[in-house]
Parts: structure tokens; C-alpha cells; sequence
């Protein structure tokens, strides 16, 4: 199946080759038989002889930055002919040498798109992923410690994007921001444990409760009880996360950056969680807590570094959020991203 795409597509490009354009701002284009709502997709070549797979958008959907060459290139190309204007993601190869490879690459886009027609720009970035996966190093698989607590994120990731398919964007622990979901005026930091006794957290650093200036943040505290058959498997929320998301390669831009790889699937196929619990709290100033703010009124010196404290919450207090205050939270940080 796969060669008898890059004959095709091979075939519409060489076509395209025998009236190359003369002029650099103009692109020639062959439809492909790979059609999608917005539009098929289609073969094009450049002035320079580059070819480009053209992958049909709506008018207001953004194509993902930051591949910008040498080798490949990413962006919005509009198009107009007698009757219509039709916008797409054009991928282009801008090394003739590679022009093999990149035609199996084309190749893998037109096969996935024919599987999944409904959103070929979130198909084309998954197969983007899924190459440039090839040529990462791969680190160990994550340890039981650091997957709960990724299970945790994607606990709440789910709830937000269930609000809003572009919740992802809020999720920007993974790039090393303070908080792990955060807009200019709300954050929510989570805390995930998988102890089956009290509510001790630890919090790393004097800046990861301080909230937003001018906002408020929430921190997440999860029981997790690691099971054999019930709850929720770790693959199975990655799975709902994706569906619920518009970037899907976004996601698993993220998911890289914390140590998941799709290779480690294997490793990662026992692992399920029940949540036990799950508490919101606001963190004001009467929650526990230490920021530069408390160790300047408490006259203790601004060369302090390198601060990491356990938060006991198994008691009666503070007291956790509501229902309805949760969320208002949530709502608030939607309704700002947008």
C-alpha cells in the first residue's frame, strides 16, 4: 500500500516537474486522490524545484510553528484560483537529496488522512511526531513515581480539555514553567501521592505557591491506588487526553518533554489507578505555605535558594474547594485563554 502511494505521489510530482514555474512566489499544484472536507490534498512544486505536500485547513485554523527548515518547512499557504480560495498546511522539502525520503513521508500523511479524513492538519502533525520520534534518544521509561504524578496532570489536563479542546495550551509544566497549568491570572499546581495514608505534600521551591499577581491558584491533591484490573490505565487516559484535544501533536510534544515515549508503551500496558481522592484547594493566604514573601516578613535573607518543604494536609483544614468554586476556576482560566 505504502509504495503504491509514493508511486502516485512520485507520479504527480514529476508531472508538475515538466512545467516547473518561473517565478519564485508561485507554486503549481496536482489534487490528490486523498480527499477531506476542506479539500483534497495535493501534490506542488516551487520555482526551485522544491516539492510541497499541500494538506487542506479551515480559513481560521492555525498550522503548528517551528519548522522552519533547513531540511523541512512548515506554514499557511492560501491559494486562489477563477472560483474559490483554499487554505492548507504546506509542507515542503527543501533538499532535492531528500526528495526520496520525503516522499515517504507524504506517503505515511496521504495513508493516515484516508484512515482519519475528518482533521487532516491534527493527522499530518501526528505523523510529523511520529518521524521525528525516530531520531530522538529515547531515555529509560518513567519510574513509579514520576508516572503517577504525570497521571495526575493528565487527570486534570482531561477535565479542562473536556471545557475546551485547546486546554493544552494552559498545560506548561513540561516546558518548566513554576506552575503546572497556568494563564496570565489563574494557575493550578498538582500533587499526586500514591502513600494509602495522610495528605503530605511536597513542594519544591518558594515560588511554586505563589500565585499568579493579580490571580489565584489552585493546588490539586490526588490519591492514587495503583491497581491490577480496575480504575483507569495509564494508556487508556494518554488515549482520552488525544481525543478530547485539537493539537494532538501538542500533547505529545508535551508528554515527550516529561519522559513519555510511545515505544514504552509495552512497559506502561499494566499500569491503572483508581483515584482515591481528589481535593482542590485555594491557596490563599491563610493555606500553608512558604514564598519569598513570608521569609522577607519573617527578616530571614533574600540569599536563601533551593527551598523544598512538606505541607501536612490530613487534617480538618484548610478546607477544600467546592464543586461550584472548582468550577469557577476552571471557567475563569478558560474563559481567559480564549
Amino acid at each position: 500500500m505504502s509504495s503504491e502511494i509514493r508511486d502516485v505521489l512520485d507520479d504527480h510530482w514529476r508531472r508538475l516537474e515538466r512545467r516547473r514555474p518561473s517565478m519564485s512566489s508561485v507554486v503549481i499544484v496536482s489534487e490528490l486522490p486523498v480527499p477531506t472536507p476542506n479539500g483534497s490534498l495535493a501534490a506542488a512544486l516551487d520555482s526551485a524545484g522544491n516539492r510541497h505536500l499541500l494538506v487542506p485547513v479551515g480559513a481560521h485554523q492555525n498550522v503548528r510553528r517551528g519548522l522552519n527548515g533547513p531540511v523541512l518547512l512548515l506554514h499557511k499557504r492560501t491559494l486562489d484560483d477563477d472560483r474559490t480560495r483554499h487554505d492548507y498546511a504546506d509542507l515542503a522539502c527543501l533538499r532535492p537529496d531528500l526528495s526520496d525520503i520525503f516522499t515517504t513521508l507524504c506517503a505515511d500523511v496521504l495513508i493516515a488522512t484516508e484512515a482519519a479524513p475528518e482533521n487532516p492538519s491534527k493527522v499530518l502533525n501526528r505523523v510529523l511526531d511520529q518521524w521525528r520520534a525516530l531520531f530522538q534518544n529515547p531515555g529509560p521509561p518513567l519510574g513509579p513515581e514520576k508516572l503517577a504524578g504525570l497521571f495526575g496532570e493528565l487527570i486534570v489536563l482531561a477535565r479542562l480539555l473536556e471545557h475546551d479542546s485547546s486546554a493544552h495550551l494552559l498545560w506548561r509544566g513540561p516546558s518548566g514553567y513554576r506552575h503546572d497549568f497556568a494563564t496570565d491570572t489563574g494557575a493550578l499546581e498538582v500533587k499526586t501521592s500514591t502513600s494509602p495514608n495522610g495528605r503530605q505534600i511536597r513542594i519544591h521551591g518558594l515560588n511554586q505557591l505563589e500565585p499568579p499577581a493579580n490571580g489565584a491558584l489552585s493546588l490539586i491533591w490526588l490519591r492514587l491506588e495503583p491497581t491490577a484490573r480496575e480504575g483507569l490505565g495509564f494508556l487508556d487516559l494518554i488515549d482520552r487526553v488525544l481525543e478530547l484535544s485539537d493539537d494532538e501533536a501538542a500533547v505529545l510534544n508535551n508528554l515527550a518533554s516529561v519522559g513519555y515515549r510511545k515505544a514504552d508503551d509495552d512497559h506502561y500496558r499494566h499500569a491503572r489507578y483508581e483515584v482515591g481522592e481528589q481535593r482542590w484547594y485555594n491557596v490563599d493566604i491563610a493555606f500553608p505555605r512558604l514564598t519569598t514573601i513570608d521569609l522577607a516578613a519573617a527578616s530571614i535573607s533574600s540569599n536563601v535558594r533551593d527551598v523544598d518543604y512538606t505541607i501536612d494536609l490530613s487534617g480538618d483544614t484548610p478546607d477544600p474547594m467546592n464543586d461550584s468554586q472548582v468550577e469557577r476556576h476552571i471557567r475563569v482560566m478558560i474563559e481567559e485563554h480564549v
